[in-house]
């Protein structure tokens, strides 16, 4: 894994992002309350199947959920996965908690906060999956060092990806999309592109369900791209 460099334009050391919108209903706030705290990732120590479900098994991480309707759909699909989602937006946690109660959802564990913290803790080769689903453009160019596609999470979310496991980007931002092309083909040694026509990339794929995000782009009427990147064996 690469190190990070101090003043890398392309090294991200936290997340940056809104942690507060709208006043809470009642109802969120009992979940925030109550339930987060049942599934919340422990503040300490490594993050492992066994620490987190209990027993070993196949293990997905979202990077900034939103508002956790693909976490829980693919929590939902594969009951027998476990699943770690992290967001710093409340209303967005507010919002995937009521999806886990909905769904009685015993495989998904949340943090509300920085998502490279956590994924730092999970150990190496452990993960099926990770999702970084229309991120934060940050489209001016002083701000792209907040991109959460550079090179420092790309390091990390190959080091912590197993051998054939699965990278998934979404966005429908152009700037962000040429940005994005330009970074994977850097990390091309690390990484395979899962893409033999331009369908695969202007199709959602099976298992992939549409975000309120997503729906919000085509209502503006953005284009939507998806990518699937596979870890390649060391």
């Amino acid at each position: 894994m690469t190190a990070n460099k101090p003043g890398d334009p392309t090294t991200l050391n936290r997340l940056y992002g809104r942690s507060k919108g709208k006043k809470l209903r009642v109802e969120q706030v009992d979940l925030v309350d109550n339930l987060l705290p049942q599934i919340s990732v422990p503040e300490t120590g490594e993050l492992g199947s066994m620490q987190l479900f209990g027993d070993d098994r196949a293990m997905h991480f979202e990077i900034g959920f939103g508002g956790g309707e693909h976490l829980a759909y693919r929590a939902d699909l594969l009951p027998d996965h476990g699943f770690i989602g992290c967001e710093p937006f409340m209303n967005g946690v507010a919002q995937a908690l009521s999806h886990v109660r909905e769904g009685a959802l015993r495989n998904v564990r949340l943090h509300m906060g920085d998502a490279l913290e956590i994924l730092r803790r999970v150990p190496d080769k452990s993960l099926a999956f990770v999702y970084l689903l229309h991120p934060d453009p940050w489209p001016k160019a002083r701000h792209v060092k907040r991109r959460m596609m550079n090179d420092g999470p790309l390091d990390l979310i190959h080091a912590k990806l197993k051998p054939g496991g699965e990278f998934r980007f979404g966005t429908d931002h152009p700037v962000y999309l040429r940005h994005a092309l330009m970074v994977m083909q850097r990390h091309r040694h690390q990484y395979n592109w899962l893409c033999e026509a331009a369908a695969d990339f202007q199709s959602r794929p099976g298992g992939w369900p549409e975000t309120r995000y997503e729906a919000k782009a085509r209502r503006l009427g953005h284009e939507v791209w998806y990518f699937r990147y596979q870890r390649k064996p060391d």
